[in-house]
């Protein structure tokens, strides 16, 4: 009925319920045997005391005690090994159910990526990428396209003028003469030179001889 009012309890919540219950059993069985145990010593003791005073009987139903004790210890000692085993079960199984979700969390997470993603939708947004991308490549293209007086120009006709004016250019180098580089002055010793003539200074009778020559000459 509660189940039915407030849904199903988890997996999760009831393992560790059930690890905490079994932590408790598991702790109060080793108290009682350590209980037990405690009392086989003491019965031991009291046999011991009973036979040094000579009380056969007596000794001898503490040592029946012992075994009583003994058993319920060896009993108790089931008991933890079983509650052991449910213990390393549960939690094997918690974890194992702890994976399965994780597991199954994945697969719903990828089963609605791909529902919002079909394979529809990638081909989809291919096409668009491409079709922008040829869109882009013909506007590139138009851009490129030269208008106005530039469009009437003859492609053949401009390389061919260019040929021209590169042949003519390697015509004209070909033409020009070598030039040859300026010969170096030689040097003469200066003891080779001739000796140039040191002019002679002319006395002031020899300027009035001069002088008279020439006007006799006209």
């Amino acid at each position: 009925m509660f189940k039915g009012i407030f849904g199903k309890t988890k997996p999760e919540t009831n393992a560790l319920t059930t690890l905490d219950k079994l932590n408790e059993t598991l702790e109060m069985l080793e108290k009682k045997e350590s209980v037990l145990l405690k009392k086989t010593a003491a019965e031991v003791e009291k046999a011991k005391e009973y036979a040094k005073g000579r009380n056969k009987k007596a000794a001898i139903q503490c040592l029946k005690r012992k075994k009583l004790y003994e058993q319920q210890i060896e009993q108790l000692g089931n008991f933890q090994l079983r509650v052991h085993d449910q213990m390393i079960m549960l939690e094997g199984a918690k974890a194992t159910t702890e994976t399965v979700d994780a597991l199954r969390t994945g697969a719903s997470a990828m089963k609605a990526m791909q529902k919002a993603t079909s394979i529809d939708d990638v081909d989809k947004t291919m096409d668009e990428i491409n079709e922008q991308t040829e869109n882009m490549k013909q506007i590139q293209e138009a851009l490129s396209t030269p208008i106005g007086a530039a469009a009437d120009f003859d492609e053949d006709e401009l390389e061919a003028e260019l040929e021209e004016l590169e042949g003519a250019e390697l015509e004209e180098q070909l033409l020009q003469p070598a030039t040859t580089a300026p010969a170096a002055p030689v040097q003469v010793p200066a003891s080779s030179q001739p000796a140039r003539p040191v002019p002679q200074k002319h006395t002031a009778e020899e300027d009035e001889l001069a002088a008279l020559q020439a006007e006799m000459a006209l």
